[in-house]
């Protein structure tokens, strides 16, 4: 899990730090405020920290190991031409310094930094104690289950267009189904995801199917199930074959594109219970009917003496080359929320109508 992230000159950032909860995150802000670089940084690090895991395949990482490791990572995810193009370009100042510091958790953690024209290179401070147990999740805006035959072999032989969001996201819908039952609480959530995609995931041969129940169509293929749909099939999948588990953090850019308001009161409602059981969720919206369904599931649990932790980030452009972050605990104790306040300039506008 991210405890604390802060940054320095970090792509439109001059100074920001996040402190996530535990439990549940949303990151909001107007088109190039950075949310998708502030899911991608945070997924990048504790990919990083995961692998260097004595529990991954890769064992303990060594500075130079884990320094080729970070830089090789930002490069993959974040896809600039090379490592300095993700240092702020402030007027005046044609060169400057990346730094970065992230804590887990367990007050674990790691600070590197990097310069306008360093190419590959990371400077790491030092070599972290601990690293993460449990695996990070990225949920790009596109869902990958249509795409997942033959994608990884595709993604290390041939030159695609897709950041390693999507191939490590196929890399853990490769696992297959874990042995026994599930938690309860992860069944309780696996059925809820079944139901509002009306049938269950199924892999054969490599491919993915949706099985629906008591339909005379007996199963689909995913490619031509909806794109919404897709999406909470995908999710489902990962509960089923436990990829996404206990103390692991998942990273959402915009879960409600493709969904209809009925499906996205789903997600925020499946998000809250993940957040609830042990999972981290840190997510980006634009979506007004989003956020409020959050805060309504939020307040919901705290009515019944079940409070649940959570961090709001509001990131607020002032200028072409900076941007503030705003923080709180509730929907209402940040701004600017540019989906209310747009949201409340469509009402007026409509109600003026003649």
């Amino acid at each position: 899990m991210l405890k604390k992230l802060t940054v320095s000159n970090f792509t439109v950032f001059t100074k920001a730090t996040f402190e996530f909860s535990p439990q549940l995150n949303v990151i909001v802000g107007d088109n190039g405020a950075g949310k998708s670089h502030v899911l991608k940084l945070g997924y990048s690090l504790a990919a990083c920290s995961y692998s260097a895991s004595e529990g991954s395949s890769s064992g303990p990482t060594t500075k130079d190991e884990m320094q080729k490791m970070l830089a090789e990572k930002l490069l993959r995810t974040m896809r600039p031409d090379f490592l300095g193009r993700l240092v702020s370009r402030q007027q005046g100042r044609n060169r400057g310094e990346v730094s970065v510091d992230f804590v887990d958790g367990r007050n674990a953690g790691y600070g590197f930094n990097f310069a306008s024209n360093s190419r590959t290179e990371v400077k790491l401070d030092k070599v972290p104690s601990q690293h993460l147990q449990s695996g990070p999740i990225y949920f790009p805006t596109r869902e990958v289950l249509s795409i997942f035959p033959g994608f990884a072999q595709a993604y290390r032989t041939r030159e695609l267009e897709f950041d390693e969001t999507y191939y490590d996201l196929v890399l853990a819908l490769e696992a297959r189904p874990l042995k026994g039952k599930r938690p309860n609480e992860i069944g309780t959530i696996i059925e809820k995801l079944e139901q509002a995609i009306e049938g269950r995931v199924l892999v054969e041969n490599g491919r993915f199917y949706l099985v629906l129940e008591g339909d005379a169509r007996g199963k689909i293929e995913i490619p031509l199930v909806a794109e919404g749909i897709r999406k909470l099939a995908m999710l489902a999948y990962l509960l089923i074959n436990g990829e996404l588990r206990d103390r692991g953090t998942l990273f959402w850019d915009e879960p409600e594109t493709n969904l209809n308001p009925r499906l996205i009161k789903s997600i925020a409602e499946i998000l809250v219970q993940l957040a609830r059981n042990g999972i981290q969720v840190i997510a980006a919206t634009h979506s007004l009917f989003l956020l409020r369904e959050l805060e309504i599931q939020r307040q919901l649990l705290q009515s019944q003496g079940a409070p649940l932790k959570a961090r709001y980030f509001a990131l607020d452009r002032k200028t072409t080359d900076e941007v503030k972050v705003h923080a709180g605990d509730t929907l209402d104790s940040v701004e600017p929320v540019v989906a209310l306040d747009e949201d409340l300039k469509q009402s007026d506008r409509y109600l003026e109508l003649p």
